[in-house]
């Protein structure tokens, strides 16, 4: 009888430590906000289901039709993030990608809804990968201060583009069209484009000289594109960033040219 007490009890104890693991997975903290997975649910049903699927797995209905395709959440990798290569996004990094959207994708801007309704959003998203119950965030990478955008900046930066081979899948010109690039996949096995850096002065997981800086540090996990924090310095990132903007630049200005008729 005791045995059998003792037996109840630890499984009464085993089943109320699930609840509370799950119940903290089913949560998103973005500031003061306080994000919950029940009405993340009734969002992503009415908002989200039909590029990434009821299960979250990136199969909905109109998944077919996209390029590239969406994000399968049950993987827990995403492009977008503070944290180093290889570990989960902060809630806030989730909220901000929902927010901003992701640009040269079917990954629109979610600013419309309230800041609650995405902060429950994320709640839910998380609920579709174990890895939320079971691994912590990464730590945020730093972003030290930018050195200034110099004409010798450019030029080493150019230098970094063809000697760590970022041409071999971007190309030469940055149009994305490498002799790598017709070979590439995602973490899927789906064909994945190399970003074209001439198309203008917006990037996929933000717009800034620092968010590319944290690009080059963080990788975009889930696609071809890896993490130079081992391969170059901060000082050598920035060079390549500064040069990068150069490239989207000079697609402007190439635009420009067409237009006005190759003056």
């Amino acid at each position: 009888m005791r045995t059998k007490t003792r037996v109840v009890r630890t499984a009464v104890i085993m089943i109320c430590l699930l609840w509370t693991v799950l119940g903290a997975a089913q949560e998103s903290h973005v500031g003061k906000l306080i994000g919950n997975a029940k009405r993340g649910k009734e969002l992503y049903i009415r908002y989200c289901v039909f590029c990434h699927g009821l299960n979250g797995d990136g199969r909905g209905e109109s998944a077919p039709y996209l390029d590239p395709k969406p994000r399968d959440f049950t993987k827990a990798l995403f492009k977008c993030r503070s944290t180093p290569s290889g570990t989960l996004p902060l809630d806030t990094d989730l909220y901000d990608t929902i927010s901003r959207g992701i640009h040269a994708t079917g990954m629109p801007s979610w600013k419309p809804l309230l800041k609650q309704e995405r902060t429950d959003l994320v709640a839910y998203i998380k609920t579709f990968s174990s890895a939320f119950q079971e691994e912590k965030p990464g730590t945020p990478v730093p972003i030290p201060i930018e050195p200034p955008d110099s004409a010798e900046s450019i030029k080493r930066g150019a230098d970094l583009f063809q000697s760590m081979n970022c041409w071999s899948c971007h190309g030469k010109d940055g149009r994305g069209h490498g002799p790598s690039a017709a070979a590439l996949t995602d973490s899927q096995g789906n064909p994945i484009t190399p970003f074209d850096f001439t198309s203008g002065r917006r990037f996929k997981c933000g717009d800034t000289n620092q968010d590319m800086f944290r690009d080059l540090l963080t990788g975009l996990d889930g696609t071809p594109m890896p993490s130079f924090a081992a391969a170059m310095s901060a000082d050598q990132r920035w060079d390549v960033v500064h040069y990068i903007r150069t490239l989207s630049l000079s697609g402007k200005h190439m635009e420009l040219k067409h237009l006005i008729g190759g003056q």
